[in-house]
């Protein structure tokens, strides 16, 4: 049985750290409200003056990734980036970080599935390894969401963070990698968590401590807490689905990686999962909700942080606009 195993990581964040406190200055907030309400002490903030396009922060993550792995850009025969926020509507992201790779042998294409898009991406490219299709792939997770947050409504635009996480996934026929993903989807809350038009909505002048933040069209709208309720129940149904598949338990769990959106959900959902905290990795106070970034940000910082070992049980859980949620259990193997 071939199954697609992780042979490196990488991840890349923005320079700029926009801090609580600062934001106190630009909206109707204070530090302590946004550390008690969601654990986020700051979060970076890309600039339209440096290469931090997604496609920029996307292609340096697989670098790292690749660089891990000891592989070259020409091996990648596949690169999927999870985004809601490419540089453009099209071509794809994942186009320009085959450009930037040079990884001429590679098919490259994004998937939009919210925070979900780097599960989503890694389940499509662990099919196409285990199927013969794909030997070395690339997966991402890259978002601007700078460039979609509304900077007058205090309730999300705290939340939000840039940045971008890679891994690499070979082939494998030994009793590691990726032992199951699971994935879910319901229409019918869209409503809880969308993209609108800016039109007429947004102040015309940035605030001077956001002026090199690029804006697009649209902004992310969402209602808090419904959709709160709603993550910490598919969160914790998804990955005891997916435990259970593999025939573990929660114990056997060295290390849950979950999206970061917010510390109140991860430690509800891993109540609700009996995982000590001591067993979540958690980063959001350093970076915010960045999307499909943020789990594989955590799993590269926890890997470079010696937190895993071959043979470990890696459980990865997400939850995002949609809905869309997931949850993938790998065997370490690096």
């Amino acid at each position: 049985m071939i199954r697609a195993r992780i042979v490196g990581t990488g991840s890349t964040t923005p320079k700029r750290i926009l801090t609580n406190k600062e934001l106190e200055t630009i909206v109707d907030t204070s530090d302590e409200w946004i550390t008690r309400r969601t654990g986020i002490k700051e979060r970076r903030i890309s600039s339209s003056t440096r290469a931090e396009n997604t496609s920029d922060m996307a292609a340096e993550a697989a670098r790292k990734a690749l660089e891990m792995a000891g592989i070259t850009p020409e091996r990648i025969d596949m690169i999927l980036v999870g985004t809601v926020t490419p540089d453009r509507q099209f071509p794809s992201a994942a186009c320009m970080v085959q450009k930037s790779l040079q990884a001429k042998n590679a098919v490259a294409f994004d998937v939009s599935a919210g925070c979900s898009g780097f599960l989503y991406s890694l389940s499509i490219a662990g099919n196409a390894i285990a199927t013969g299709q794909s030997k070395t792939a690339v997966v991402i997770g890259a978002e601007r969401l700078s460039a979609i947050s509304d900077w007058t409504d205090r309730a999300t635009c705290v939340l939000l963070g840039d940045g971008a996480g890679a891994v690499v996934l070979a082939p494998s026929t030994q009793d590691d990698g990726i032992l199951s993903t699971h994935l879910g989807s319901d229409g019918n809350y869209w409503e809880l968590l969308y993209s609108s038009d800016r039109t007429g909505e947004m102040p015309a002048k940035m605030p001077e401590i956001l002026d090199a933040v690029e804006c697009k069209p649209f902004y992310l709208k969402m209602e808090g807490n419904k959709l709160f309720k709603k993550a910490i129940s598919c969160l914790a149904d998804v990955a005891t689905a997916a435990i259970q598949h593999d025939g573990l338990t929660c114990n056997d769990i060295k290390l849950m990686v979950p999206h970061q959106a917010n510390l109140r959900i991860i430690r509800a959902a891993a109540e609700k999962l009996s995982i000590p905290m001591e067993k979540v990795y958690t980063n959001v106070e350093r970076y915010g909700n960045t999307s499909s970034a943020s789990i594989p940000i955590a799993l590269d910082e926890a890997n470079r942080e010696g937190l895993l070992g071959k043979g470990d049980h890696v459980l990865m859980v997400t939850f995002g606009a949609g809905l869309t949620w997931g949850a993938s259990v790998v065997r370490w193997s690096i």
